[in-house]
């Protein structure tokens, strides 16, 4: 339904892409958000430029962290 409702123009990446990728995707773009995509191709998301920058610079963050768990609920 995300897909045909509010389905954003731009960069569509899947979620298992690291947020260095996904930033990196972002600067060459000149873009300041992607489409989070699931495993089947579906739109799940937006994330911002904004955010994944703050992201970059806190001390919790690793190199390794993806998308999904960006995105994902807090437990």
């Amino acid at each position: 339904m995300f897909d045909d409702i509010a389905a954003p123009c731009g960069p569509r990446v899947c979620d298992d892409m690291t947020v260095e990728v996904a930033l990196a995707v972002m600067a060459s773009a000149r873009v300041e958000y992607l489409t989070v995509c699931d495993g089947d191709d579906q739109s799940t998301d937006v994330i911002t430029l904004v955010r994944l920058a703050g992201l970059r610079g806190s001390p919790v963050y690793t190199d390794r962290i993806r998308l999904r768990d960006v995105l994902a609920p807090s437990r």
